[in-house]
């Protein structure tokens, strides 16, 4: 069968504009028919270390040029693609930008925070650990928007040291791995490997094997949830979560 490159979907994405894998990953994960357009987001420093003051600076960013530029495309759903820059102003912030952007748009919106909330609640995980590459205060933050939204932390791994705008998207997926082993708990349902800039989905289906429990990424719920909007279903790996909307259980 000819694998079709576009024609079933068109997801837009805003992705911030240091990012590079987002992207790669979309790339990685797109299933057949559904193709990907990207706007860049700027409204932070690059050289500046991505603590909870610039991602809250980018969460309240002006949207009107990026999103004008991709609504050109005529998206089906719009992504949101930095998870910290609404983590960071709490679950209500997230559902109002969302509110925005679908008013904007006219199209479905999918925030990588809510798509975090969106896949546990999918797959009934209410306990789970917690692995960033975030600084110390956004991981607060990033552990009461989830029980905000009835999800405990009951581990968290972070990194050593402090990354900046690049080196977080430089971790290396063996690096990722540990990263979220680390994070495990024997009553965790569920790893959470929260950031679109971070190479999570290259080790989802290694790191499951390893846990024997689902591993939620950033970038793979928004995929996840972008394929519920659009009533399509997904089996192509990348972990037990698109198992599930394959299934029809979620």
């Amino acid at each position: 069968m000819r694998y079709l490159s576009r024609g079933t979907a068109r997801i837009g994405v805003l992705v911030p504009f240091t990012n590079t894998n987002l992207e790669a990953d979309m790339a990685l994960m797109r299933p057949q028919g559904v193709s990907f357009h990207y706007a860049r987001l700027g409204g932070y420093d690059r050289d500046e270390i991505p603590d909870e003051k610039q991602m809250a600076g980018l969460g309240a960013s002006d949207l009107d040029e990026p999103l004008a530029l991709l609504l050109g495309v005529r998206p089906d759903v719009v992504m949101y693609g930095c998870t910290s820059a609404t983590l960071t102003h709490g679950p209500q912030f997230d559902a109002d930008l969302s509110r925005k952007i679908t008013d904007l748009s006219g199209a479905a919106t999918v925030t990588a925070a809510g798509a975090l909330v969106f896949a546990l609640k999918a797959l009934g995980a209410t306990r789970i650990g917690f692995a960033s590459p975030y600084v110390p205060k956004i991981n607060d933050d990033a552990v009461a928007f989830l029980q905000s939204c009835g999800v405990t932390t009951l581990h968290r791994s972070e990194v050593m040291g402090t990354l900046d705008n690049y080196s977080q998207g430089e971790l290396t997926p063996q690096k990722v791995f540990d990263l979220g082993r680390a994070a495990d708990h024997p009553d965790a349902q569920a790893i959470v490997l929260s950031c679109t800039d971070m190479r999570s989905v290259e080790i989802i289906d290694r790191l499951e094997a390893e846990l024997g429990k689902p591993v939620i990424t950033s970038n793979q719920a928004m995929l996840f949830q972008a394929l519920h909007h659009l009533g399509l279903g997904y089996a192509d790996g990348f972990g037990n979560l698109f198992t599930s909307l394959e299934r029809g259980t979620a």
